[in-house]
């Protein structure tokens, strides 16, 4: 049996998430404070204590999603995966878990991230919307006649995409897919237009951080959000990471790819279970097992 182990992106996060991961592992409790001393503030704190407005914002929401995912799955009593994958954040949690880059730097990397999106948001009107009911290829074409920036930016599941952009043209589009049939046309509670091209002064400023930080081949391969294939290539890996930022999220792709390289069984790390979700969406549950490590 192939097995990936997954990792969610923002919007999984709710209050109180890793504490009982901070009080019940002696291992756990060390990284996380390690995490404090490297970001030089008390993110447990936020964590543990803080509102579910504080954890909405981008700079604390990212930290928080990829410290409790990864040392959640560097402590577990599981074997190591035959794959990963990440769903946006989540790529730098996977990258962790199959040793492409070490935890502090990775953390350094989320915090660069987290930051330079937070600015993105608080500079450029953007936004999201889930579409529902809609081929790939009928959202695509109405975003490209579209006036103004909208593009699909998440390939959840068949059947759900999420579009990002300028907050009149996201607007817009969503009127159009109605018309065109699409079930429904949600606005997320979200501070931006993440993988959209509005994301692109942030996009510059992780590829920066990243040229400065090595990274090494992984003990498995990772499905990356920007190709939906299987990487090993440390020099690969870095350009998808960061094309990332204005690329969409290709998880319905990856989750397909997965299954025709061998994949079935699914192991999500992290706070919820939005992934295993989607992975029963995509690929059905009668020929993969789906199950979720948290604490």
């Amino acid at each position: 049996m192939a097995k990936a182990y997954v990792f969610p992106g923002q919007g999984s996060q709710f209050p109180g998430m890793g504490r009982d991961l901070y009080e019940q592992n002696e291992q756990a409790r060390a990284l996380f404070e390690r995490a404090n001393e490297v970001l030089g503030f008390r993110i447990t704190d936020i964590m543990f204590e803080g509102t579910e407005e504080d954890l909405k914002q981008t700079r604390y929401t990212q930290l928080s999603v990829f410290l409790h995912s990864v040392i959640l799955a560097l402590t577990a009593p599981v074997p190591k995966p035959d794959c990963v994958a990440g769903h946006s954040l989540g790529e730098l949690s996977a990258l962790v878990v199959c040793a492409a880059i070490p935890f502090e730097d990775a953390l350094k990397l989320v915090d660069v991230r987290a930051r330079a999106m937070q600015r993105c948001c608080e500079q450029v009107s953007g936004t999201m919307a889930a579409i529902i009911g809609l081929a790939d290829e009928v959202i695509e074409q109405v975003c490209q006649e579209t006036p103004g920036t909208v593009v699909a930016a998440n390939y959840n599941s068949p059947g759900q995409v999420v579009i990002s952009g300028e907050k009149e043209a996201v607007a817009a589009a969503c009127e159009a897919l109605k018309a065109a049939g699409a079930r429904r046309a949600l606005p997320l509670a979200v501070g931006g237009a993440f993988h959209s091209p509005l994301m692109e002064p942030a996009r510059e400023e992780l590829a920066a951080a990243i040229a400065a930080t090595p990274f090494q081949s992984p003990f498995c391969p990772i499905y990356q959000n920007v190709t939906a294939r299987a990487e090993m290539a440390p020099e690969a890996i870095q350009t998808n990471l960061i094309d990332q930022l204005t690329a969409p999220v290709r998880w319905s792709q990856i989750l397909h790819e997965m299954k025709v390289d061998g994949v079935d069984a699914f192991t999500e790390f992290g706070p919820g279970s939005v992934l295993q979700g989607l992975i029963r969406k995509t690929l059905g549950t009668e020929s993969v097992a789906i199950d979720g490590f948290s604490l």
